[in-house]
């Protein structure tokens, strides 16, 4: 199993599943749940594509990044059951597609409720996305919000696993820089 570890600490990739755009946020976390970004962004799917192929192009793009990123685990966000079952159908073919992208890598799958992640981050699970995007500043020193904000919304799943979640065994106590 992949530990994620280097030398700035335990790799998490954060995930915000969506069919149109996926965010994606990746920091190292030290012993003491310090965590420094590494990297966020989002996977954009083809818009006019059938929903299978934007489904393989979310899969290929976690699969890359895991690759590249070495986590030791994805922090992805769970269903969430709205008013709209259709959309809900179709969010969790999302995360089922990362899910496996996950899985053939052999990474490690934490999921939090999206209330959970906010109020990791937030102190409140009733948080709006631009409260979430500010202390995902605020938690990891940065200039300015992250953008857009589904990239914000990857960090802050990961954030949550750093500061509620169990971190993998024989992650380094090395310092992540302040």
């Amino acid at each position: 199993m992949n530990t994620g570890a280097g030398p700035g600490g335990c790799v998490l990739l954060g995930i915000d599943p969506g069919t149109a755009v996926t965010g994606f946020g990746a920091v190292a976390v030290d012993s003491r749940r310090r965590a420094e970004l590494l990297e966020c962004g989002v996977i954009r799917t083809s818009p006019r594509a059938s929903l299978v192929v934007r489904l393989l192009e979310i899969h290929e793009g976690v699969e890359e990044l895991i690759a590249r990123l070495g986590p030791a685990v994805v922090s992805i966000e769970s269903a969430f059951y709205g008013k709209n079952v259709r959309s809900a159908m179709t969010l969790g073919q999302a995360r089922g597609a990362i899910i496996v992208a996950a899985a053939r890598c052999g990474v490690e799958v934490a999921e939090y409720a999206p209330r959970a992640i906010k109020r990791a981050v937030t102190g409140t699970g009733s948080a709006t996305k631009q409260q979430v995007a500010y202390m995902v500043r605020r938690h990891l020193r940065l200039r300015s919000d992250p953008k857009p904000s589904d990239a914000a919304d990857g960090i802050a799943a990961a954030l949550c696993h750093a500061y509620t979640g169990p971190l993998p065994q024989g992650a380094p106590s090395s310092r992540v820089a302040s």
